[in-house]
């Protein structure tokens, strides 16, 4: 008997439901759980299960590379310690359906920072994407309506601020383009961001009474690390190798609609009619800027 097998698409859509329920697990966690001090368990957790991951997959890997090291520190410390501190405080500091569909516009900005600097070239339609995009980002966190009628606030900042650390770590990732597997690099770069996290979440960790903490402290750590973290990069790349960016762009574009109707029922929160249009303008944005692929770079 052959045992039944997870299909790519399966597995993208399991991504897309994970990333989605993840920004109202954690929001539910900082009612008992203060936002650094999660972030530091969640990391610690996820590290210390992807090293264990990657001590099966690859037991006896090559050195690194000669100036790698270096490399992956750069790349911890903006894509992780950096970029997780604008994003949990973020987080945070404004609703879990604004989180998402700011961060939704994420692929337009490094497109957009890519064309800018010289990296790639970009088309007609991938301009104008990048500004549908774009658009779309200022109308939802200006826009007011619903129970997320506040505008813009200092969440907001904070998570175009991840934006921003994202693209950094993006850019950086294909200049150097270390040649060494993507699960050994995301646990290197995992294993040199935590430590920052950890000395950033101490604080909050040692006034924290972890007897008061319940099931929902603890469940959104382990759904925070072990689903959102490690289960969903797996299956992510997973999804890629078998069908592709171009295919699995799409899923991505389903998690911030996934991510608003969790917290719809999880937290009660109702996005006003302007930021969904916000958001469709996000989502068709990203979209268009990968149909038709980037051309190469020159």
């Amino acid at each position: 008997m052959t045992t039944p097998r997870l299909s790519p698409s399966a597995g993208m859509l399991l991504v897309t439901l994970f990333w989605g329920g993840n920004f109202t697990a954690t929001k539910l966690a900082f009612a008992q759980i203060e936002p650094l001090a999660f972030t530091a368990l969640r990391f610690l957790l996820a590290t210390a299960v992807l090293w264990a991951i990657l001590r099966v997959v690859e037991p006896a890997p090559a050195p690194l590379p000669r100036g790698a090291a270096t490399k992956l520190i750069w790349l911890g410390v903006v894509g992780n310690t950096l970029y997780q501190l604008c994003f949990i405080e973020g987080l945070a500091r404004t609703s879990a359906t604004k989180s998402s569909l700011i961060l939704a516009g994420m692929p337009a900005i490094v497109i957009l920072a890519t064309w800018l600097l010289g990296i790639e070239r970009t088309t007609v339609r991938q301009r104008l994407a990048v500004l549908l995009a774009t658009i779309g980002v200022v109308i939802v966190v200006t826009a007011r309506g619903g129970t997320l009628g506040e505008g813009f606030t200092a969440g907001d900042a904070m998570l175009l601020g991840a934006i921003v650390t994202w693209a950094v770590y993006t850019l950086l990732l294909r200049h150097w383009q270390i040649p060494i597997s993507s699960l050994r690099l995301t646990a290197w770069t995992m294993y040199t961001g935590t430590p920052g996290l950890v000395l950033l979440g101490i604080p909050q960790l040692l006034r924290t009474d972890w007897a008061r903490v319940s099931w929902a402290g603890w469940g959104g750590i382990l759904y925070a690390a072990l689903l959102s973290l490690v289960a969903a990069y797996i299956l992510w790349n997973r999804g890629v190798a078998k069908l592709g960016a171009a295919r699995t762009v799409v899923f991505n574009c389903l998690v911030p609609l996934v991510a608003t109707a969790i917290a719809i029922v999880g937290l009660g929160e109702r996005p006003g009619l302007i930021h969904l249009v916000g958001g469709v303008l996000i989502v068709s944005g990203v979209l268009m800027t990968r149909q038709g692929g980037v051309p190469a770079e020159g």
